[in-house]
């Protein structure tokens, strides 16, 4: 078609087209777990930081100026995080950082960001509660994913759920998120008799008596439904155990919020079809500014050797989520004209970036949450 072949003369033009650049390279921190139990999530989005800032330095980078990645391993150790977050400011004097997944490790290292006067974008749905003028958090608040995805099943299309099970891993994010749905259940009538709630390590593996005193709540008459909040690997053995004593999704549905196309990747779908997640993006959007995405993706994985993704690329919310928030920041940084915190908090408000899941993201003038759509995906 004309237009594939029209960008294709693109890319091979900026190939051929070396930017010059001016004297220096401007640092970027890239802070996510490529080791520990929250690998499984975090390890793609160290490379998803690292595809858009190749793809930044081909187009002539960011003031004339290289963008050079420090990659640092906090090895889902959440006091680590804070010590490596120290470490990218004050020894590698990156001008931003680009990571964390759990609740936990953010706040481990908000003290640092803020008495640095540093800045930290943070690309993953979480609990709320939370504005620190060092911080752009481009996933997702409970209004934007958790409250949506309750609504749906309790809906008729979403089988009219009268009773909840809310499941997560032990932290801040899943006790706090189920807080918040308890007091919206709570409000649409449904009595505390009617919601289970409960919490494991990170890193649990045995989900069978959870799944049997599930089935057992779900035994007792009304439409049941799982709110799942389970983070990192565990999420394997959890699904696992679901297919394993036959809970299927036309029984008691699980919707997910921690569990998007990566988690799923090492799993045997087939007993869990039907079953849900809820983000603001999925790799099976139809756009053709998502097109673009997952092609860019899956030629940089093949070109990059990355494992899992060079035979099978995949790409998911997170993903969506860090590469808005690197390409914002590079938009401010120009506006700024300056690398500078305060410069760049100013030029990021109301900044607009044309995201994947082809819509226009637009960050808040006041409160560094973007505003975006939900979706409600199904397991194939």
């Amino acid at each position: 078609s004309f237009a594939a072949s029209l960008s294709a003369v693109a890319i091979g033009m900026s190939l051929c087209a070396v930017p010059a650049f001016a004297q220096g390279t401007i640092k970027v921190g890239v802070l996510h777990s490529l080791s520990g139990t929250m690998a499984i999530s975090e390890t793609v989005l160290k490379d998803t930081v690292l595809m858009a800032i190749d793809e930044i330095n081909a187009k002539g980078g960011v003031l004339g100026k290289k963008l050079e990645p420090v990659v640092v391993d906090p090895a889902s150790n959440w006091p680590l995080f804070a010590e490596k977050a120290k470490q990218l400011i004050t020894q590698d004097k990156v001008a931003v950082t680009f990571g964390c997944w759990t609740s936990v490790s953010r706040k481990s290292v908000l003290p640092v960001f803020e008495e640095k006067n540093a800045l930290l974008f943070y690309p993953v749905q979480y609990e709320g509660e939370e504005l620190s003028k060092n911080v752009f958090y481009t996933g997702a608040a409970p209004n934007q994913q958790a409250i949506p995805a309750v609504e749906y099943l309790m809906s008729k299309d979403g089988g009219g759920a009268k009773r909840f099970v809310l499941l997560g891993t032990d932290y801040v994010y899943p006790r706090t998120t189920n807080k918040i749905l308890r007091a919206f259940l709570k409000a649409k009538g449904v009595a505390d008799a009617d919601i289970m709630e409960d919490y494991t390590p990170f890193g649990h593996a045995d989900y069978q008596s959870i799944i049997a005193k599930i089935k057992k709540f779900a035994s007792e008459g009304k439409k049941t439904a799982v709110v799942s909040t389970i983070n990192g690997d565990s999420n394997v053995p959890f699904y696992k155990e679901l297919g394993n004593q036959g809970l299927k999704a036309t029984d008691v549905p699980v919707v997910a919020f921690c569990v998007g196309e990566e988690e799923l990747r090492g799993v045997d779908t087939k007993p869990l079809v039907g079953h849900l997640a809820a983000w603001n993006y999925f790799m099976s959007v139809k756009s053709p500014a998502n097109t673009e995405f997952v092609k860019k993706w899956s030629d940089y994985a093949k070109a990059k050797g990355i494992a899992g993704h060079k035979d099978k690329p995949l790409t998911n919310d997170p993903m969506e989520a860090t590469y808005i928030g690197i390409n914002m920041w590079a938009q401010a940084v120009e506006k700024a004209k300056s690398t500078e915190t305060d410069k760049v908090i100013a030029a990021m408000a109301g900044q607009t970036f044309k995201a994947p899941g082809g819509f226009t993201s637009t960050m808040d003038k006041e409160n560094h949450h973007l505003h975006k759509p939900v979706f409600i995906g199904e397991v194939k």
